[in-house]
């Protein structure tokens, strides 16, 4: 019995101590943030000043509401597109059990396999060679491409495993056709994986820098990731690292206000979700 209480303590000391690992870099992050922008003292005496002034000019200098409005604009038509389609596409391939949906179920996982960076060199070939032009709605095509095999896989699962068949079957006896019975008896049920969808593809969405430095070039039309390369600094002009940090928190503030009001379908539709494929 002493065995195992002397296992269960390392055990929590373990945890304890990769949590405090894990927490550290954010404290010291936000220790920073709300210093002056010339208190460039020791990061790690935590909280020695509680000043605005790094806030205000990271809001002013990467003109935050309108690279917010550039974020929210990507975000919400990638993921609005994503869960649409990619319903739709899981909602038969859940449903007819024959060689043909397995291979289109195989064929969206696939997609889970290759990165896009390996293939964004033809991607933009292909891109100019249909003449689509390199604005702020360009990268949403990527978004879009990318999130289908992940969002097709949580959708195809959940369907299987939490709708029963039953329900459509009395909506059929009642006349409803294919279209009726999707969108008013079997999408309402999806929502907690769609919530899943929303968060899961909305996040990286939004943390996105890679597609939107290829093919975002006018710095009015740059989302928040973009916006923060005002901030890093060179030999010349060191960074203001007060001001880096508190740029960071204004761009993942409204991530987590959305994840604070949608946390509990997150853990519910990604857990349901992905019991069955």
């Amino acid at each position: 019995m002493n065995g195992g209480i002397a296992k269960k303590t390392l055990t929590h000391i373990g945890i304890s101590f990769v949590l405090l690992l894990n927490i550290l870099p954010l404290l010291i992050a936000l220790s920073s943030s709300f210093r002056s922008v010339s208190n460039m003292t020791n990061p790690l005496q935590l909280f020695s000043e509680f000043s605005l002034e790094s806030y205000r000019v990271a809001f002013d200098k990467m003109h935050f509401m309108q690279a917010l409005g550039n974020s929210l604009m990507l975000t919400v038509i990638s993921v609005v597109v994503v869960v649409l389609f990619t319903s739709m596409a899981a909602y038969p391939i859940a449903r007819i059990n024959n060689r043909l949906s397995k291979a289109l179920y195989l064929f969206f996982l696939c997609g889970l396999v290759v990165p896009s960076q390996m293939v964004i060199i033809p991607i933009v070939q292909t891109i100019q060679g249909l003449h689509i032009p390199s604005s702020q709605y360009t990268p949403i095509l990527m978004f879009i491409t990318c999130s289908i095999p992940f969002s097709s896989f949580l959708y195809t699962g959940f369907i299987k495993s939490s709708i029963p068949i039953e329900v459509e079957e009395s909506a059929l006896i009642d006349g409803a056709g294919l279209m009726r019975r999707f969108w008013q008896i079997v999408f309402p049920l999806l929502l907690p994986v769609t919530v899943s969808v929303v968060i899961t593809q909305g996040v990286w969405i939004w943390n996105d820098y890679f597609f939107n430095m290829i093919f975002i070039s006018r710095a009015a039309e740059s989302p928040l990731p973009l916006a923060m390369l005002g901030f890093m600094g060179d030999q010349t002009n060191p960074t203001a690292w007060n001001v880096l940090f508190a740029a960071c928190f204004l761009c993942a503030l409204p991530l987590l206000v959305m994840f604070a009001f949608l946390q509990k379908y997150f853990i519910g539709g990604l857990t349901v979700g992905s019991v069955k494929g």
